[in-house]
């Protein structure tokens, strides 16, 4: 009787696992997706948007070789990294230059540098020559006086 028993609770104890193991809800397959085409690969860390800064003042320094142009504005000197401009030759020491840089891990880069135009000075009239004025008349002494 005790096998009949034990045989009885091995039993109970099958169907009750059994029972728990099929209400769990299985999720229904899913269809297979579309092959996504593949992403270019994005560099591991994006660097902050660099702010544009601009200053104006007069070029103390050009270093064609290192591509670098020295500006002295009205508070403070700059030195930017010119590899980006074309036309780097043109700009000489004591220009007036309007230069936007940005600033990135301690380095300005030069987006663009402008040469101020001088604004031509106008040329004073030339003076109307007076005409000459007639010499006044020679006064006669009078003999004896």
């Amino acid at each position: 009787m005790k096998k009949v028993l034990v045989f009885l609770l091995a039993i109970a104890l099958i169907v009750t696992f059994a029972g728990l193991s099929m209400a769990q809800e299985k999720k229904p397959a899913e269809p297979a997706k579309k092959a996504e085409p593949a992403k270019p690969a994005e560099p591991a860390k994006k660097p902050a948007k660099a702010k544009i800064h601009q200053i104006t003042g007069d070029v103390t320094a050009v270093d064609v070789k290192a591509k670098t142009i020295k500006i002295k504005g009205k508070d403070k000197e700059v030195t930017l990294d010119a590899a980006g401009i074309k036309d780097m030759a043109k700009i000489k020491v004591g220009d007036k230059v309007v230069a936007k840089y940005s600033e990135a891990d301690g380095k300005m880069t030069a987006k663009s540098v402008k040469v101020k135009k001088e604004p031509a000075k106008k040329a004073e009239p030339a003076k109307k020559a007076e005409p000459a004025k007639p010499a006044a008349p020679a006064k006669k002494k009078a003999p004896g006086y």
